[in-house]
């Protein structure tokens, strides 16, 4: 059963991208007025959200939003990292659409694919997953990392969608939903996928970024791993529990070595074996503690309840404005 929606905002998270928003906003402004040509939607607009950037990004955003109906913006205070950023558009959109697509500016992800996104959203989806087909344009690095994480997520946690990133259409009540939730470490490619509402899968193929450089080097995607790991499963504090079952287990067959040997009369010989598990126990430890110690880092962050981000200036999207 499909539906006839009034208003879409497409919600662009940017950090640096000056090199790219010219054409981003050339690609989108034209998908927004074909959606609304084909009565797919009454209104659609673009919504830059400019994390702190340090260059010319801002100033760009503006100037586009002077020249099109189409597009607006938010200014962020300070770089609050892509995930707030995108959690400050989706919070906006909540307000005033009812759905929302989320894209990054770098036009690796399919604009095109939105139009199934909305088709798909009509004929009743709640959230609808823009997934990649394959991994062609990876690295080899990249490729088994990337499917390294997303099978170890999925052991954690069993929702995550394989392939997806943020490219994703929310309808208001999804994101109603979502910004029910009141953490501060997001993990929204998680969280999306465990709110339960009616899902669908649109599949695209991965371009090269436009221009620009990429804001995710490996020490980043590392970062980010570790992070939504530990934002979104607490599965590494219940290995923690298993492993010291097992060093206890260990532990108990060395005693019974040790007596046994002491009984026969024979020393127990060697220091290597000594060496290498004092080395082993205490890396064990040491590891332990530092995943512990990023989930009493988390606990911190929570419990302050700090704002997420301010916003420094707000451009509303003129197209989106209109009764």
């Amino acid at each position: 059963m499909t539906f006839s929606p009034k208003s879409l905002l497409i919600v662009v998270p940017c950090y640096n991208e000056e090199a790219v928003l010219s054409e981003t906003t050339s690609r989108l402004v034209a998908l927004c007025r074909s959606l609304q040509d084909t009565q797919a939607v009454d209104r659609a607009a673009v919504l830059y959200v400019d994390d702190g950037s340090g260059d010319a990004t801002w100033n760009c955003i503006e100037q586009h939003a002077t020249a099109y109906p189409e597009v607006g913006g938010l200014k962020l205070a300070h770089n609050v990292g892509h995930q707030q950023a995108l959690w400050a558009g989706l919070e906006y959109a909540a307000r005033v659409a009812d759905a929302a697509v989320s894209i990054d500016a770098d036009l690796q992800d399919d604009v095109e694919a939105i139009v199934e996104m909305v088709d798909r959203w009509r004929e009743g989806a709640d959230v609808v997953f823009g997934v990649r087909r394959e991994r062609r344009t990876d690295t080899c690095f990249k490729r088994t990392t990337a499917l390294a994480f997303y099978s170890l997520m999925r052991r954690m946690n069993g929702n995550m969608v394989y392939n997806h990133a943020d490219f994703r259409l929310m309808s208001r009540r999804a994101l109603e939903a979502l910004m029910a939730y009141p953490e501060r470490n997001l993990f929204l490619r998680g969280m999306v996928a465990s709110m339960g509402f009616p899902t669908a899968r649109v599949y695209y193929d991965r371009q090269e970024r436009f221009a620009g450089e990429s804001k995710y080097p490996f020490r980043k995607m590392l970062a980010f791993a570790i992070d939504g790991i530990t934002s979104f499963s607490v599965r590494p504090l219940q290995y923690i529990s298993l492993l010291g079952l097992v060093f206890m287990a260990i532990s108990f067959f060395a005693i019974v070595y040790g007596v046994v040997v002491w009984l026969e009369g024979r020393t127990i010989a060697g220091w290597t074996s000594l060496l290498v598990s004092l080395w082993f126990i205490g890396g064990a430890l040491l590891l332990a503690c530092g995943i512990i110690g990023e989930y009493v880092g988390k606990i911190y962050t929570e419990v302050k309840r700090r704002p997420r981000y301010f916003v420094e200036k707000d451009l509303k999207a003129k197209r989106l404005e209109q009764p």
